[in-house]
């Protein structure tokens, strides 16, 4: 896993200027920290930072292909190609001839083979750049679900790329410049492909590809989502399931470097880890790794809050035992969760600010601690959106509601009704922003892009569209996080569930099927039924676990409290004093207050941020 960076600058002279370039690629350290390379001529400069995991002493990036004296092409490339080896031989049987095992000289020569095309034969996770010297050509690509990112930037003559937007900010051409659009997407919950916080940054939508030539950019979809008939019963939907999820995780445990499973004990993180303990007893390989997180105290004062009914612990030492992996389980405190410096990280991680606080932050120091034992991870993202696991998509009320059903389920508590980390923004920049107006906007569009199936009954319809809204908008904001917060603790996270060909097959199974047996994700229930102990089969959807420690909430209260009434706090004027008083007096740290404390969090990561990031509100 890598991290790529660069720009095509049609009406200068780049070589003059590497300093930048070095800037660029300096500020994706932590997603390669194993090496960088620069490769530079008078119009374009390509970085790469990388983090060895396929052929360690191979695969240095630029990788160039060459030849009669010159320099064809450049490639910087990010991600995993799990059907590389397959690329390969049908590539040397068309006269390519490879100098390294790695999967990144296959993605040159599939370039150098397919053009345009590469992308649809690559099935994996990634985000690549390739240079052509002589055609004055700068070629895109991202992967179908968005599992990679990959940002870009029009300023004058100069295109500039990045896995991540501080990369491009490191550019002295481009503005530091977010407006009323920009912090609308802050603040969303579905935000829209292709856009971006910063006025001038947006992102490569996921399954498409981008020329820029110095008179043109030209933009194209090579992947969506189609609707077909489903035509196998139940009993075969299963058996491909378990069959296909099989496959996967043994194709996704193949690393030179050692491989972990994030467990958590619900349904999908202990699916994918008796598939991995199945896929390396049959080949004979070492037993499996998993890991899981807990806060300290947490599962002997656990306390049942709206969506939460026990803690994690217990259901992943149970799991591990029954696969005989070598578990460990690490413990995280308060302390831990309210480290300055932690939280700073959460958010150079991600460069714009959450609600998410000790979520974040308890994420990305179990990703460090996983770092100290495994290089790459298996997690069970995206499950939920296939299998129907949401409780939003159960609750007919919410789900037949004209919006994104998610959004419309944060409007059922009092700390989140006006939404994430919303409560406490003044009432005026609350009106300007018009989040309801956004969301109505942002969920036609949504709509529109929803392929048909003639003859579907309108619950079938329904289902339908929730499962393509849930994978276009509410799933990328997921694996965005997961790959911010992982890339920078040097952890390659994989999501065997976002198969393209599984999301395929998954997207046309009826919502009759998936919900059998009444209740959420009966088909993969079923699918691992002889795998797994029955206490972890029957148990209800647990979310990721929050902190219950009271001593958390009253930290966060203080730190809020100073801020505010620190003359030279940014966010001070974004906040409506009065209610962030009243909120502190409703809340004392009860087991239901974590959804108030949202608020809290992105009062603080604000403040954060747009002190960090030198940010120009334009509003």
């Amino acid at each position: 896993m890598c991290g790529i960076a660069g720009w095509a600058d049609f009406g200068g002279e780049i070589s003059h200027d590497p300093d930048v370039a070095q800037a660029m690629v300096a500020t994706l350290t932590c997603r390669g920290p194993d090496g960088h390379g620069l490769w530079l001529d008078r119009q374009a400069a390509i970085g790469h930072t990388r983090m060895s995991v396929i052929d360690l002493r191979g695969g240095q990036q630029p990788m160039t292909a060459d030849g009669q004296g010159r320099t064809h092409a450049v490639l910087t490339y990010c991600g995993e190609i799990y059907n590389f080896q397959e690329l390969r031989r049908e590539l040397q049987g068309r006269g390519h001839r490879f100098r390294t095992r790695s999967d990144t000289e296959v993605v040159l020569h599939s370039w150098l083979e397919w053009d345009t095309r590469a992308p649809e034969r690559l099935e994996g996770m990634f985000a690549f750049a390739v240079w052509e010297p002589a055609r004055h050509r700068l070629f895109l690509a991202r992967d179908r679900l968005g599992v990679k990112p990959l940002y870009y930037a029009r300023c004058g003559d100069a295109f500039l790329f990045g896995s991540e937007p501080k990369a491009i900010l490191a550019h002295p051409a481009v503005p530091r410049l977010v407006d009323a659009d920009g912090l609308r997407e802050v603040f969303s919950e579905a935000r829209t492909p292709g856009s971006g916080v910063f006025r001038h940054i947006r992102e490569l939508r996921p399954g498409h590809w981008m020329e820029v030539h110095p008179d043109r950019v030209e933009q194209r979809r090579y992947w969506s989502l189609t609707a077909t008939a489903h035509r196998d019963d139940i009993e075969t939907t299963v058996n491909t399931i378990q069959q296909m999820l099989g496959g996967i995780v043994a194709r996704e445990l193949v690393s030179d470097v050692p491989v972990a499973m994030l467990l958590s004990g619900g349904l999908d993180s202990s699916a994918l880890t008796v598939l991995a303990a199945r896929a390396r007893q049959a080949h004979g390989g070492p037993r499996v790794h998993s890991i899981t997180a807990n806060y300290q105290g947490y599962s002997e004062h656990f306390q049942p809050d709206l969506v939460r009914s026990a803690p994690d612990a217990p259901y992943a030492r149970m799991v591990a035992e029954h696969v005989g992996a070598d578990h460990l389980e690490l413990t995280l405190s308060s302390a831990d969760l309210m480290n300055a410096d932690s939280r700073l990280a959460c958010l150079l991680a991600q460069d714009v600010p959450t609600p998410f606080g000790d979520m974040d932050t308890s994420t990305y120091l179990t990703f460090r601690a996983v770092r100290e034992h495994a290089k790459v991870a298996l997690t069970g993202e995206s499950a939920d959106e296939l299998f129907g696991g949401y409780s939003w998509i159960h609750l007919t009320d919410l789900a037949e509601q004209p919006m994104f059903p998610w959004v419309s389920f944060e409007q059922w508590h009092p700390g989140t009704r006006d939404g994430l980390g919303r409560g406490l923004l003044d009432r005026g920049l609350a009106t300007k922003l018009d989040m309801d107006g956004y969301y109505a906007q942002a969920y036609q569009r949504a709509l529109s892009e929803v392929p048909v199936l003639d003859g579907e009954t309108p619950e079938e319809r329904r289902m339908r569209e929730i499962c393509h809204l849930q994978l276009t908008h509410w799933l990328p904001m997921l694996l965005d996080r997961n790959d911010r917060l992982s890339m920078a603790s040097g952890l390659e996270v994989r999501v065997p569930f976002c198969d393209h060909r599984f999301v395929e097959y998954m997207f046309n199974v009826p919502w009759s099927q998936k919900t059998f047996d009444g209740r959420e994700k009966s088909l993969l229930r079923a699918a691992v039924a002889d795998l797994l102990p029955d206490a972890v089969l029957q148990r209800p959807k647990s979310p990721f676990p929050v902190n219950q420690d009271p001593a958390y909430t009253r930290a966060l209260h203080e730190a809020v409290a100073d801020t505010l009434t620190d003359p030279n706090s940014p966010v001070a004027p974004l906040i409506d004093h009065a209610a962030a008083r009243a909120m502190t007096e409703e809340t004392n740290g009860g087991v239901q207050d974590w959804l108030f404390r949202m608020n809290f969090e992105m009062v603080l990561q604000l403040n954060s941020w747009l002190t960090r990031y030198r940010v120009d509100l334009a509003l």
